[in-house]
């Protein structure tokens, strides 16, 4: 990515680099025998664990015997190194932004079973000839990156789906903004549907059998262009959203822009049919009437009605209405008893986020349930600024709402902090290591290093340098004693590998549970899972920290077992 490398603390952590009694077995898939998942520990209405289940409890200890006699044959001993934690771009308990190892803006959502998947436009730095950073101009953009979360505040990363330009999926599309995903079955096979904007010129689809791809290119040209009718008009044929309806129907909503002295009725905000296969249209768009229309079209059903959203145009506060009581770059929202509309205005949602974390821009978002819970994602500049760039680059979060008795939504709270977790990591499943709520200096990267990213790709952590750290929140131990300690690790392209991963509970200084001695590994593809017996004992659920020592190495899952070394 852009970033390398966050900034480090003055903060220091003595760590112990333990090599008791590790193990490293050949490569494979399923590494050593998978525990049954257990239930999570409820939560309250808080997301927090219910007081009477148990308070999390570590139980410090010196190598017991036991572990000490598994670990007789082998050499033990302890090295301690002093690392100096890096600090990430976002606070430690904080959820937004989403991600800080890429930029992500246009965030838009798709539930699929028991995950939503987020879609966004891949904003990445643009460079000068000097090799400055400049001002996103947006036209570089032909990637839109992939995140997918089952607890709101774990996400995992899938990469980037390379959608359009002469590389791209879309080979006659020049840029891939503003993406919406949809999803439906045809002829009994879950189908997948990304739809997206080439540039303000008109709007993509691509297809996949998968939410995370590989995506294919089933028309070979843009579903909506210049020459579909209602449209040649519209000043920025971009930014689309799409509603599967209850009934299986579905339909596409797009467009966007302020003609000349229209700044009050743009009349650019469409909606058409799409057809039973998701990739034609039913009849000809219809032009929906939207008060000072600029961009961003959201729409999303409650109640039995339509909820049509989208961004204000920078005309409002310069004409000085009162009508609406909307300011510019703000997130309004209208209703229908009809998909197709009539539309009429009801309320504004969401401020300008400039307005909350500084630096404004254009306001783009994505209302959606999940869980019997009410979502609007957004993007906001606060990454770069924490980067300290302030060229333009976006980033996603998400807030929760409430939907009111009579309909209305009211004003939505932006925050850093973000949601709740609604759904605990169990400790003793093979979880991905490009999963996490907070990460400091690592980035991801395709674990198939030669593959041409169309989607559908698995990521490993990578980049790896000393005090680098992933948090994983909300980690389940409950009804499990775990013995041990295992990750698949590789070596690095053209890397030596060596350090450890420390394992701790609550904060990258918190106890230390476990330390994973990285060596004797090769520049190879493939992965090696490497185990090593745990130091302490620790029950209920904890928040867990990966720390790296060292570096050289790529890490593709990690887990904890109920097994000791020997029986591995």
């Amino acid at each position: 990515m852009q970033k390398k490398k966050a900034w480090k603390s003055a903060a220091f952590l003595a760590v112990g680099v333990m090599a008791v009694s590790s193990a490293c077995a050949a490569p494979s898939d399923s590494g050593a025998k998978t525990v049954q998942k257990e239930e999570a520990a409820p939560l309250d209405q808080s997301g927090e664990a219910d007081a009477e289940d148990g308070q999390p409890e570590i139980q410090t200890a010196a190598v017991s015997e036991e572990l000490q006699e598994e670990g007789k044959d082998m050499d033990i001993k302890m090295d301690v190194k002093e690392l100096t934690i890096t600090k990430g771009y976002k606070g430690i308990n904080d959820t937004n932004p989403l991600m800080t190892q890429r930029f992500g803006a246009d965030p838009y959502a798709m539930v699929y079973k028991d995950r939503v998947y987020i879609y966004m436009t891949a904003d990445a730095f643009e460079y000068d000839s000097v090799k400055s950073v400049k001002e996103n101009t947006y036209s570089k953009i032909h990637q839109i990156n992939v995140i997918s979360t089952d607890d709101m505040v774990n996400f995992t990363d899938h990469g980037s789906v390379n959608a359009a330009s002469g590389e791209g999926v879309a080979k006659w599309a020049r840029n891939s903004w503003a993406p919406a995903a949809a999803w439906k079955e045809i002829d009994g096979k879950d189908q997948f549907f990304l739809y997206f904007a080439d540039a303000g010129g008109g709007i993509g689809v691509l297809q996949a059998d998968s939410p995370t791809g590989p995506f294919r290119d089933p028309l070979g040209k843009g579903l909506i262009t210049r020459e579909t009718p209602n449209c040649a008009d519209v000043l920025w044929l971009f930014d689309p959203a799409v509603l599967v309806d209850d009934d299986g129907r579905a339909y596409l909503y797009f467009g966007g822009g302020v003609p000349e002295g229209k700044a009050a009725a743009p009349g650019t905000g469409r909606v058409v049919e799409l057809g039973a296969d998701m990739i034609s249209i039913v009849g000809e768009p219809r032009t929906i009437d939207v008060p000072y229309l600029f961009e961003d079209s959201g729409i999303h059903k409650s109640g039995g009605r339509y909820y049509y959203t989208y961004c204000t145009n920078w005309q409002v506060d310069e004409a000085g209405t009162e009508q609406y009581g909307f300011h510019n770059g703000e997130i309004a929202c209208m209703v229908s008893d009809a998909p197709m509309g009539p539309f009429v205005y009801r309320e504004t949602i969401l401020r300008n986020p400039g307005s909350v974390f500084g630096l404004s821009g254009n306001n783009h978002h994505c209302v959606f349930n999940f869980q019997d819970q009410w979502y609007i994602a957004y993007h906001t500049r606060v990454l770069e600024k924490a980067m300290g760039v302030e060229k333009g680059y976006r980033c996603t979060h998400i807030d929760a709402f409430e939907m009111q008795d009579d309909g209305t939504i009211g004003e939505i709270r932006q925050t850093l902090s973000g949601r709740k977790q609604i759904r605990y990591v169990d400790a003793c499943q093979e979880n991905p290591a490009a999963c996490f709520a907070v990460m400091a200096g690592v980035d991801t990267v395709a674990q198939d290093r030669s593959e041409q990213n169309a989607g559908g790709v698995d990521m490993v952590l990578t980049d790896i340098d000393s005090g680098d750290f992933i948090k994983v929140a909300g980690v389940d131990f409950a009804g499990r004693q775990p013995q041990t300690f295992a990750a698949s690790l590789r070596c690095a392209q053209n890397r030596t590998a060596d350090g450890a991963i420390q394992v701790r509970a609550d904060s990258p200084e918190g106890e230390l549970l476990a330390s994973l001695p990285v060596s004797g590994l090769t520049d190879k593809l493939e992965f090696a899972e490497c185990a090593t017996p745990l130091l302490a004992s620790v029950q209920g659920v904890h928040d867990l920290y990966l720390v790296f020592a060292g570096g050289g190495y790529e890490v593709k899952s990690w887990r904890f077992s109920e097994q000791g070394i020997a029986e591995r």
